[in-house]
């Protein structure tokens, strides 16, 4: 099953990169961040809630003392790292966003061992430091990358990684009790709830009147949203914490392929240098000469 877990988070990682399609379009129709925000995680929870009707509703049932996980998997990460993504895509570009969003597996590492005491082995920490080093030549940091990226951008982009890293984090905890698909309701029932009181519900019930809107609000919700958390949550279910988080960071590969492709972002030798540097680094965590055994 573990080998198994290693594509449903390559696969979640790989729809995530699928994002900025949707929002980019969404935007062009003239909603806003907190807008599209709620388009994800409302159009999810209702998704999500319908197939656990269909399949088991016991999978409803939580324990109210449990609130506290779903608060932060659904307001201090989905909300607060979607906030900070959008605003990144906007102001940067698609890849830049994406790799930025990827400093969050450093940040689950510091957390995984410090609250999991999870190991740090020598295979994690070289992949860390490709992953940043891809991050620096992607979002033109290096002098000659020919990237023009605000202030604004980098600190939005680094606020979504912090974020992201709370889900894996708090997601963790949920797990211990809760099936995947519960874990993955209730923080888009959360983030919902949140998101509600100020992201203008009637302006975005009269954005979706249009057709264009509304298709592109349906794939973002279910093929960028409902799909990759389902799978990205059942892979932390046999993985370890940080593991998950640093070989997620294919999702970068995929935007700014993406990016290229789609919306004529510009490529340079160090972007492709980057993206080489973020696969290979999560090509080391995939190899089976680790050392130390892992179980959860």
């Amino acid at each position: 099953m573990k080998r198994m877990a290693y594509v449903f988070v390559i696969s979640a990682a790989v729809l995530w990169g699928t994002i900025g399609i949707y929002s980019k379009q969404l935007s062009q129709y003239g909603a806003s961040v907190l807008q599209i925000v709620s388009i994800r995680a409302i159009f999810a929870a209702l998704a999500i809630f319908v197939f656990i009707l269909l399949k088991d509703r016991k999978l409803l049932n939580i324990d109210i003392h449990d609130w506290k996980y779903f608060f932060g998997t659904g307001i201090l990460s989905f909300v607060f790292f979607n906030w900070c993504y959008f605003i990144a895509i906007n102001k940067t570009t698609l890849s830049a966003a994406a790799i930025l969003l990827y400093t969050a597996p450093s940040i689950v590492m510091v957390f995984s061992i410090m609250l999991f005491k999870e190991k740090l082995t020598g295979r994690k920490v070289a992949a860390l430091i490709l992953t940043f080093i891809g991050c620096v030549f992607v979002t033109g940091v290096v002098k000659g990358t020919g990237q023009d990226i605000s202030l604004l951008g980098i600190l939005a982009g680094l606020g979504s990684g912090f974020g992201y890293a709370l889900y894996s984090i708090f997601g963790r905890y949920a797990l211990k009790k809760y099936d995947p698909i519960t874990v993955t309701l209730y923080t888009f029932v959360f983030a919902s709830i949140g998101l509600i009181p100020i992201s203008d519900i009637k302006g975005l019930f009269g954005l979706l009147s249009s057709t264009g809107a509304f298709c592109n609000a349906i794939l973002l919700g279910l093929t960028a949203t409902v799909m990759p958390f389902l799978l990205y949550t059942k892979g932390l279910s046999y993985l370890e914490t940080s593991k998950a988080s640093i070989i997620a960071t294919i999702e970068p590969v995929v935007a700014t392929v993406i990016g290229i492709i789609l919306f004529g972002e510009p490529i340079t030798i160090y972007k492709i240098i980057g993206v080489f540097l973020v696969v290979f680094a999560v090509s080391i965590l995939e190899q089976k000469k680790e050392n130390v055994q892992e179980s959860l």
